[in-house]
């Protein structure tokens, strides 16, 4: 069932409910017991007979808003008839088609008129007015927020060193939803701003034991509109993390940021630390530096937060040795980082970390049993496919899948192949006897549904990227980076560095673009200023041009 048909029976389930649940309510304000069935029609009588603006009918049935806004409508009808205590207004917003049926069905239910006794309210009953008037104004703010959050922009931020120095640690970014298409919302019954989980309440570090912020049973298909392009080689992409065990909700995965190196169609291929794409080597962009990981040997210690005075956030392991000398262990440097280094008098030996070729990275976890300990493959942090002898620095060649590709399935390939077959595109999977059955019918051949990518960080010795977790499906991407509207230096703790970054506000990155692929990027300051002014500044400008009005008058 694609996106909107699935969306339409949503909606006149919830038309049914309502209507079930009021249309005695409906028949005493005047209308057709029928309009209480009626979408977006029924919201339309509760407002006009409310005095609220007609307009926001169609905020009804938005995901994710739609429930704030039906909550709110629900308790306006309520206050038509007297339901205005807080065990009410409580009962309407946990337990609406339900309160509201009471409500509907109730012998002594009548029609009241909210301001009939205002003259003789007593102050305490004012207070609770204007209380109620002040959560109005906060619900319609948050409902705005989330309309920009869901539908337009989202904040991101950088905590990971895997993009330096592109992007850095602390860097809090807008991302554009409609860079590719906008995805429509796939679980529409969702806590506003939240992604995944509500809070880490259970073991820390396990998320699959926290609560959720959105209700799994009620979903939408994939559907994304508007696409006018795809994600192409070299840009800076946000997509969601495809292997992420936890949730079975794509747009709810975790949100990764990497840049897109090799497109749907492209072959893509790492040849000691260096990537080639197609057979060439990588195009660099003027914003990007390639960095690699260094082991350094010195005499005395290092200086390292001096260094990250001249160099920015240098990333390392370090450890003395039994002859008073230390070992460093650099995550990322530049070409020109690791130059300066060298020739520092305390540098003994400095080699650049390249793993053989021809041995592949395989990562185990150890699994709980009843009685013992057993190991398996952890293949979040082993080389995709586990069965090739391939790592971080020899990798490949590998082709990226395209829409319409016809591959070969077989026990060699079914590894490169299976989350794609099983998990993306969604049919039942099974290897039984040496024959590999595809929605119960024996194949050897498979027919790709969308496109995928191969998305690498930037700081690639340090980055967890495709190379890892393998294609990136279209279905999980989310946008482009717009600019950077806030960088704060050691936001973020690195547990893998024996030095912290000191805290500070990096002014000179806030506000410029984050995906133009020029070294020297523009900045948008001047119309964060505006937006401010505006938001800040508009109730005091409205109020000057009132009084000037009455003054004219």
């Amino acid at each position: 069932m694609n996106y909107f048909l699935t969306y339409t029976v949503y909606v006149l389930i919830l038309s049914v409910l309502m209507g079930i649940s009021t249309w005695k309510l409906f028949k005493k304000l005047g209308y057709n017991p029928l309009f209480a069935f009626i979408p977006f029609y029924n919201y339309f009588l509760i407002l006009k007979e409310t005095n609220h603006p007609k307009w926001w009918t169609v905020l009804s049935y938005l995901p994710i808003v739609g429930p704030i806004m039906m909550s709110v409508f629900h308790l306006y009808l309520m206050s038509k008839f007297g339901k205005t205590l807080f065990k009410d207004k409580l009962l309407t917003v946990i337990l609406p088609f339900i309160y509201m049926a009471t409500v509907n069905y109730g012998k002594d239910t009548e029609l009241e008129d909210e301001n009939e006794n205002d003259l003789f309210l007593t102050d305490e009953e004012k207070n609770a007015k204007k209380k109620d008037s002040f959560i109005g104004s906060v619900t319609f703010a948050v409902v705005f927020a989330t309309i920009i959050h869901v539908f337009v922009t989202q904040p991101f931020g950088i905590p990971t060193g895997s993009m330096e120095r592109t992007l850095l640690v602390g860097d809090f970014l807008f991302v554009n939803k409609w860079s590719y298409g906008y995805r429509l919302p796939m679980r529409p019954l969702a806590i506003p701003f939240l992604q995944g989980t509500i809070t880490d309440t259970g073991e820390k570090g396990n998320p699959k034991d926290d609560p959720k912020s959105y209700v799994d049973a009620v979903k939408l298909p994939y559907e994304r509109i508007l696409q006018f392009s795809k994600p192409q080689k070299n840009d800076v992409v946000v997509f969601n993390y495809p292997q992420d065990s936890v949730h079975t909700a794509t747009d709810r995965k975790d949100p990764y940021v990497k840049r897109c190196v090799a497109a749907a169609g492209d072959t893509f291929e790492m040849r000691a630390g260096r990537l080639f794409v197609n057979g060439k080597p990588e195009t660099v962009l003027g914003d990007q530096e390639v960095q690699h990981a260094y082991t350094v040997n010195t005499g005395t210690q290092l200086d390292i937060p001096g260094m990250y005075n001249t160099y920015g956030f240098l990333p390392v392991r370090e450890m003395q040795n039994e002859k008073g000398g230390f070992t460093y262990m650099f995550q990322g440097l530049t070409d020109q980082t690791a130059k300066d280094i060298k020739t520092l008098p305390n540098v003994i030996s400095m080699e650049e970390n390249i793993y053989p070729k021809d041995s592949a990275t395989i990562s185990y976890k150890l699994n709980a049993d009843k009685t013992a300990y057993t190991k398996s493959i952890d293949t979040t942090q082993s080389i995709f496919p586990i069965n090739k002898p391939w790592n971080q620095d020899w990798y490949g060649p590998l082709k990226i899948p395209k829409k319409g590709d016809v591959v070969t399935i077989n026990q060699e390939s079914l590894p490169m192949y299976q989350w794609i077959i099983s998990e993306y595109e969604h049919n039942s999977l099974e290897n039984k006897n040496g024959k590999i059955f595809i929605n119960g019918k024996e194949t050897n051949q498979y027919t790709i549904q969308q496109d995928y990518y191969m998305m690498v960080g930037d700081n690639r010795d340090a980055s967890l990227d495709a190379r890892f977790f393998g294609f990136v499906p279209e279905e999980n991407i989310v946008g482009k980076p717009m600019f950077t509207w806030m960088s704060l230096q050691g936001a973020f703790k690195d547990a893998s560095s024996s030095y912290q970054a000191p805290f500070k506000v990096r002014w000179d990155r806030m506000f410029k673009a984050t995906n133009t692929g020029e070294a020297n990027k523009t900045s948008y300051w001047w119309i964060a200023a505006m937006i401010l002014i505006l938001f800040f500044g508009w109730e005091y400008f409205v109020k000057l041009f009132r009084k000037k009005k009455t003054g004219d008058d």
